[in-house]
């Protein structure tokens, strides 16, 4: 079963917005993909595909929500962009980190989980992401969330400096 994290916000500090490369040795793929309906289900068997690539099947939860949480985010790049999407999977150092760039500029609102059949996709990945957050790329933005990759409460967890 999926568990909520709580956090209701994207992370604010600016400095874990944009992240370039990915670390040495860290398992990285990056795909582009067409604006179709058919892209959102490709994005999501390709999260599960990296995944089990990368041994990273232990964790059926893990599993399923990168899977969510990736098709939310393709979902929104079609819908609010209707452009080209890149889907970027990183994983290292205990954190599984996923973003969508897209061509859009709008940025993510998270909005309250009512009775509507849209808008909860922000706030399904605030609930179950350890940390998430949109920069603006040139043209475009990117939005990210990042999932631990162990059972550990702190893996994957923020560094914390004195």
């Amino acid at each position: 079963m999926l568990r909520l994290s709580g956090a209701a916000l994207p992370d604010p500090d600016p400095r874990y917005g944009a992240y370039p490369q990915p670390p040495l040795g860290a398992g990285h793929m990056s795909v582009e993909y067409d604006p179709r309906p058919s892209a959102v289900r490709e994005a999501r068997a390709e999260v599960r595909s990296q995944l089990e690539k990368w041994g990273l099947t232990d964790h059926e939860d893990l599993l399923d929500a990168a899977e969510l949480l990736v098709s939310e985010l393709a979902t929104n790049a079609l819908l609010h962009s209707a452009s080209r999407f890149r889907l970027t999977l990183t994983a290292a150092h205990g954190t599984l980190r996923c973003e969508v760039a897209d061509h859009g500029r709008r940025t993510p609102q998270v909005l309250e989980a009512g009775t509507s059949e849209s808008g909860r996709g922000m706030f399904l990945v605030a609930a179950l992401a350890r940390r998430w957050g949109c920069h603006q790329d040139g043209p475009g933005k990117t939005v990210w969330f990042e999932l631990a990759t162990c059972g550990s409460d702190d893996c994957g967890s923020r560094q914390k400096y004195p």
